[in-house]
């Protein structure tokens, strides 16, 4: 992960501070009906007979009976349009919120996506009694009140042209609620405007499918402070669980691209179906498998905190072993040198209202204007920023340069150091100039002195910080222990392999990727 962190530049959204609106999450749980109970148990009955090659599995397999529980989860009229409509279902309480958000809105023309993957609007099959939740909901909205031509189908506008048209109607009002699949509805749907609420009706198989649904709604332009994004879960069934799928999927994600420190590998999640054991687990309400949901998250967060706190340490490592003793010699070096120079300079004083003299191409100067003049003389005389020798004062050598971005030229006084002046035009006052830079030696000493006491410090501390363990190693162990304790207890450890004839998952696109709208009123 470090590796790919040296060749890709990651910025991500809490790093980049875009003025996008804050984000209200709303959960809302719809309790099942006795009948989805009951075909959530025959879902188990299914998964055994797969299990045990009971069916060939060209009739079924465990894509088709997690496709049928998605279906459920949603609405049970999927599986047979014949079946109650349940006042407390998913598609329900979603019209009440949708109403609810309508209402408030209606003088702002505030709107609000719908989106929904399964049971998406088809082409006319000659059925007359073909049921697709996006019809239901249509009309539900109309029935309390709400006028046709403010909801639309995303399916509806077959063409560029007309979807350029739906969505400037959804930015000016014209159009209230939206309904659309991820396809269909996700990048390039540029109608933030006035949106105020988003609906997820089912859970995507893809993270980045959900990211695209949360960001059409915040996203820069959106004239609301504060947005609402509800998700919809039926307790008892499939939902809870592919929830936390896409959660895992997305942790696989987000050990890449993160602003954090990355951990140094990274698993697979990228399933599309689940496995008997879960499926068994589920249909019974096995707690356990709630157990082991919360404990994969926080195992997840302690890795990375591990991980974090380990390349601390490495880098800690790396300090106390090469970079301190490396910035301590070239300190120690420095005092030494400084000190070589303050002798220098006070075996070579200025006799007492007098003018030690200044030595300039071989030309001894004893006077102060001369050899102010002599010096600026033979400094013009440079003209490039490389030093040029051009004579000593008070024991240290003279070297001249030019430097191009201040265009000032300047002289070097080398002793065991190496000392800077920058020249003026006044010939006696670069001689003082540089007896107060020789003169400020002890003050430089000073500071380099404070430097490495601070760097001795720096080392101590880094030194017990090395010692230190990670924090939270008893827990993460007891976590993990008790999660591989879970695996094996529900069979989980290794995901069951499909073999599938005609609808294997790598044959099989995924819903959200057809053309015509995901077929799940088959």
């Amino acid at each position: 992960m470090n590796l790919f962190k040296e060749v890709a530049d990651i910025k991500t959204a809490d790093q980049l501070n875009l003025p996008a609106p804050e984000v209200e999450y709303h959960n809302v749980v719809a309790q099942p009906t006795e009948q989805q109970q009951q075909m959530v148990q025959s879902l188990s009955e299914r998964a055994t007979q797969v299990h045990n090659g009971n069916v060939d599995p060209s009739v079924d397999n465990m894509l088709k009976i997690t496709s049928d529980g998605r279906k459920l989860g949603l609405d049970q009229r999927i599986i047979n349009p014949l079946l109650t409509d349940a006042p407390g279902s998913k598609v329900n309480l979603c019209v009440e919120n949708i109403l609810r958000t309508w209402k408030d809105g209606e003088s702002e023309k505030l709107t609000q996506l719908v989106f929904c993957d399964i049971s998406t609007p088809q082409k006319n099959s000659g059925k007359g009694d073909n049921f697709t939740v996006y019809q239901d909901i249509r009309q539900k909205l109309i029935d309390r009140g709400m006028p046709a031509s403010q909801i639309a189908f995303i399916h509806d506008a077959n063409t560029e042209v007309r979807k350029k048209e739906l969505f400037a109607k959804v930015r000016s009002g014209q159009v209230r609620v939206l309904l659309g699949s991820t396809s269909k509805m996700g990048a390039g749907t540029n109608v933030q405007d006035r949106l105020v609420a988003l609906h997820d009706l089912d859970c995507p198989w893809r993270p980045g499918d959900l990211a695209q649904r949360k960001g059409r709604i915040e996203r820069q332009g959106n004239q609301n402070p504060l947005v609402h994004v509800y998700r919809y879960v039926t307790e008892g069934t499939f939902d809870a669980y592919l929830w936390q799928t896409v959660e895992n999927k997305q942790k696989f994600i987000s050990q890449i691209m993160t602003s954090k420190s990355p951990v140094r590998s990274c698993d697979d999640m990228d399933e599309t179906a689940l496995s008997f054991a879960e499926i068994k687990a589920l249909c019974a309400g096995d707690p356990r498998i709630k157990e082991r949901m919360d404990l994969d998250v926080e195992v997840s967060k302690l890795k990375l905190m591990k991980a974090d706190f380990q390349s601390k340490r490495y880098r800690l490592e790396d300090r106390v072993i090469k970079q301190f003793p490396e910035e301590i010699g070239q300190l120690k070096g420095c005092i030494a040198g400084l000190n070589s120079d303050i002798q220098t300079a006070q075996s070579h004083p200025h006799p007492k209202d007098g003018f030690i003299g200044l030595e300039v191409k071989g030309k001894l100067y004893s006077q102060k204007e001369e050899a102010g003049a002599a010096l600026l003389k033979a400094c013009k005389s440079v003209a490039t920023n490389q030093a040029v020798k051009i004579g000593s004062y008070r024991g240290f050598q003279l070297s001249a340069s030019f430097n191009p971005f201040d265009a000032a030229l300047v002289v070097w006084m080398k002793g065991a150091m190496t000392h800077e002046v920058a020249l003026g035009t006044d010939p006696r006052g670069n001689l003082i100039r540089m007896d107060n830079a020789l003169a400020n030696i002890p003050q430089k000493l000073k500071k380099v002195e404070a430097q490495l006491d601070n760097l001795y410090r720096q080392q101590q501390a880094a030194k017990e910080e090395m010692g230190k363990s990670f924090p939270f190693e008893d827990e993460l162990k007891e976590k993990s222990a008790r999660l591989v304790e879970l695996d094996t207890l529900l069979n989980l450890s290794k995901p069951e392999e499909l073999t599938c004839l005609d609808d294997s998952p790598q044959d099989t696109p995924d819903p959200a990727e057809s053309p015509e709208g995901p077929d799940w009123d088959e």
